[in-house]
């Protein structure tokens, strides 16, 4: 894994951690959205998986270098976050620099990182697949009518955080505005698939059934959009 620069669209630099395929660099491209903690180990681990499963992964880091070692410190640098620049340009430059030599790139992210998938499929027009994992943003903060990718959705039932609920009101607007998409419920905590939170005192819990089954769906989701 290497730790590299990327161009924004508006022209400025973003850095991030790629790990490429043995199959080089023409491999289709998956850029992984951290959650609120950073670009920390686990994260990093996940973009390994990617990889080894023949995709160029691309980790933008979104906190410039700063990891949230307790929740505290997550939540302060997740609040200090600009979604819209997040999404429309850190992820944008990395979807876009995928794309110099791969055909295809998804996107992918967890509980912010979630949200933050659902926003660049709202404003990512270059990405051809997204899977959010556990998270959404404030649903007034969605444009659903500008999503044309397939969407891919994991969601917790017992999430303290982004409540169950939300998500019907989530899927009546991805209804009407016509998007493709396939959500999946899963009886456990957030983060289900975090198996190092950093901080033990959160409400989060892994589950290592509900995690395998995600796995494998977004990988099959993957495999049938970004390497058709």
């Amino acid at each position: 894994m290497s730790r590299i620069t990327f161009k924004r669209p508006d022209g400025q630099d973003c850095a991030g951690y790629l790990v490429e395929p043995k199959v080089g660099s023409s491999a289709p491209g998956v850029v992984v959205i951290q959650e609120w903690w950073g670009v920390n180990d686990q994260i990093k681990g996940v973009a390994a998986n990617y990889a080894a499963l023949g995709y160029r992964a691309l980790i933008p880091d979104l906190y410039r270098g700063k990891i949230g070692l307790d929740a505290k410190e997550a939540e302060h640098l997740m609040t200090g976050l600009n979604f819209g620049d997040a999404a429309g340009l850190d992820v944008r430059g990395a979807v876009q620099h995928l794309k110099r030599t791969s055909k295809k790139v998804g996107v992918t992210g967890y509980c912010m990182g979630g949200a933050l998938t659902l926003l660049a499929a709202a404003n990512v027009p270059e990405l051809d697949a997204a899977a959010a994992w556990y998270g959404f943003p404030p649903l007034d903060y969605l444009d659903a009518t500008r999503i044309k990718a397939p969407l891919l959705g994991h969601f917790a039932t017992d999430d303290s955080y982004f409540p169950i609920a939300t998500v019907a009101e989530l899927e009546r607007k991805l209804d009407a505005a016509g998007v493709r998409y396939e959500f999946h419920r899963y009886v456990a905590q957030h983060a289900f698939a975090n198996e190092a939170p950093p901080d033990p005192k959160v409400a989060t819990r892994y589950d290592a059934q509900a995690a395998d089954t995600a796995w494998k769906r977004t990988v099959a989701f993957f495999d049938r959009h970004l390497k058709s």
